[in-house]
């Protein structure tokens, strides 16, 4: 299923011998997060798609093609194993405090962009933020701004 957001991502006439290098292990590691939130409820719409792009380019003031080769390569690197903890540690090690807090809003913004949280998006998103050493008052902040930016009620 991860694979199909690659090919989307990058479309499918891409050679597959191209060998693709992001230098920035934290942007890798955020957009290896989002990818695995994006993906958790088993499939990937549109808004979701559109939303996991858009974070990407706003929080790291990349354009659109950056953020289409990072997702692209976080993608496959999820999609290659289950391990959750690399990301949140680089995350972790390189972020403070607020910028933990940020990455929480964005991935509270990606998993209601399809205007519902799943059972299984709410079970990762409390696993992110004790990893992300993010405690539930913040979260819960994060996750009402996030609610509030997309205009969903609870």
């Amino acid at each position: 299923m991860l694979k199909y957001l690659k090919d989307a991502l990058l479309g499918s006439n891409k050679s597959e011998n191209k060998p693709q290098v992001i230098t920035d292990p934290v942007k890798l590691a955020s957009a290896a997060l989002l990818a695995r939130a994006a993906w958790l409820d088993g499939k990937l719409d549109t808004a979701e798609e559109v939303a996991l792009n858009r974070l990407m380019v706003e929080r790291f003031s990349i354009n659109e093609t950056e953020a289409k080769e990072i997702i692209a390569e976080a993608t496959e690197d999820v999609d290659n194993g289950n391990d959750i903890y690399k990301y949140t540690k680089v995350v972790r090690n390189s972020f403070d405090n607020s910028e933990r807090v940020a990455l929480m809003e964005m991935l509270w913004q990606l998993v209601y962009s399809d205007g519902e949280l799943h059972d299984f998006e709410a079970t990762l998103m409390r696993r992110l933020a004790g990893l992300l050493y993010v405690d539930d008052r913040e979260s819960g902040a994060a996750r009402k701004r996030a609610l509030e930016k997309l205009g969903v009620g609870e």
